[in-house]
């Protein structure tokens, strides 16, 4: 009686464990790549594929963008993004009551570096993946996001945004997944997250993805799906994910989510350590 439980238990796991890789398979070929980059070559990145932001951008965040070679390279094999506790001019700055936030700092005490595709790729559903370490300590806010090509045409945040992989420094071991909608956005607290407990982030590399089709949006760690997002089909102020969209990589320093309990300052400079980034369409 015990050998035949045995055998039946066996058969059991086998039958499963063959759907299961039926189904992996199933998924994986329903996608082709589309766009990559595995960061094999050393020096600057690719301008066919990544473009720069600079200096004061959004959130009161504290560091100023450059496109460096200390803030931003291509090592080893990979993409580099590197923060710094430094002394920058700020080449905007009018004066110190300026309303603008960007123009009343004459000087900003960190540098870091924000990529994108904006200009240069932008895609409509599909699974984005990026396998990244994350940068370590209390101050830090380094994301990996999209944003609608519409953006500087209506604003924000009519024009969407899908945070692939958000983490906050003083949040340690976590990580977050959200979108921003004109309905859902954290300016009225009516964001649409989730976050998950991700062990070791800044010693080991996880995959952030995506997978965004027109009906809804399944946040992945790790091949795992932790956070979904569903069309409702009511209007774009729900739901203006039926769009080409761009990607971005950066670390924040501090601002409106990431300085919330300060920064500190001794655990400069911080990395995130970027393997690839590829982009799938259903074929």
């Amino acid at each position: 009686m015990e050998l035949y439980a045995i055998l039946l238990y066996l058969c059991l796991f086998i039958s499963c464990k063959s759907e299961n890789d039926s189904e992996q398979k199933e998924s994986i070929d329903e996608y082709e790549l589309v766009w990559e980059d595995e960061f094999e070559y050393s020096g600057k990145l690719d301008t066919t594929k990544w473009g720069h932001e600079y200096g004061f951008q959004r959130n009161k965040e504290l560091q100023f963008y450059t496109d460096n070679i200390k803030n931003v390279r291509v090592e080893n094999g990979f993409l580099i993004l590197e923060a710094h506790k430094e002394k920058i001019k700020n080449p905007l700055f009018k004066n110190v009551e300026s309303e603008k936030w960007q123009e009343n700092q004459e000087f900003a005490n960190y540098s870091s570096a924000s990529i994108t595709t904006e200009n240069l790729a932008n895609w409509t559903y599909g699974k984005i993946e990026v396998k990244a370490k994350l940068p370590k300590g209390v101050g830090v806010w380094p994301a990996i996001w999209m944003l609608g090509k519409n953006c500087k045409d209506i604003g924000w945040p009519e024009c969407g945004e899908i945070d692939i992989m958000e983490h906050v420094g003083f949040n340690k071991d976590s990580i977050f997944g959200t979108v921003h909608t004109k309905a859902f956005n954290h300016t009225i607290g009516t964001e649409v997250g989730k976050p998950v407990f991700i062990a070791n982030p800044y010693v080991d590399f996880h995959t952030y993805a995506i997978e965004w089709t027109s009906e809804n949006i399944d946040f992945i760690v790790d091949g795992k799906v932790y956070h979904n997002f569903q069309n409702t089909n009511k209007t774009t102020d729900e739901w203006p994910f039926d769009q080409p969209f761009h990607l971005k990589l950066n670390i924040a320093i501090g601002g409106s989510w990431g300085g919330q309990q300060g920064i500190d300052d001794y655990i400069f400079p911080q990395q995130m350590v970027v393997d690839y980034v590829r982009v799938y369409q259903k074929k």
